[in-house]
């Protein structure tokens, strides 16, 4: 799978071993930023990372910053992209089977890193649903 990786200082150590993660895994991944610890602004890294996702450079996207809050309420402006913040493995999960994530938002200073691979795996794993839940993205998509 093709994903897209962005994040702001913040996240920088994480988005450096979702990286690592991903490549092992196989997976193709965009790196979009940042590419150090110097302090940058998550806004321009979430916003970006949205873009490739709608333009189809990427099928789904992971934005990290201190919290993921920041970071993925930027992914969420850009039309079509439903960012969902993600501090547990059933977050994930839920975040695919009944609203169709495609990025997924991650705190590189409130989750330890190594079950934050966790959670980008149970992201990557699960399916939507579709069926009922395929009427309420709709909706979203529609806004």
């Amino acid at each position: 799978m093709k994903i897209a990786l962005a994040s702001d200082h913040g996240g920088f150590e994480l988005k450096e071993k979702v990286k690592s993660y991903l490549q092992t895994k196989g997976h193709d991944v965009i790196d979009l930023g940042c590419y150090t610890e110097e302090s940058t602004d998550y806004p321009e890294y979430g916003k970006a990372c949205g873009e490739a996702v709608i333009r189809g450079d990427a099928e789904r996207g992971i934005v990290i910053c201190g919290t993921g809050i920041g970071i993925s309420i930027a992914a969420n402006k850009v039309k079509g992209i439903r960012c969902a913040l993600c501090t547990s493995l059933f977050m994930a999960e839920m975040s695919r089977k009944h609203n169709n994530a495609n990025i997924i938002a991650l705190g590189g200073r409130i989750l330890e890193h190594d079950f934050a691979l966790n959670i980008v795996e149970v992201w990557l794993n699960t399916d939507f649903e579709g069926g009922r839940h395929q009427r309420r993205v709709d909706l979203l998509d529609r806004m």
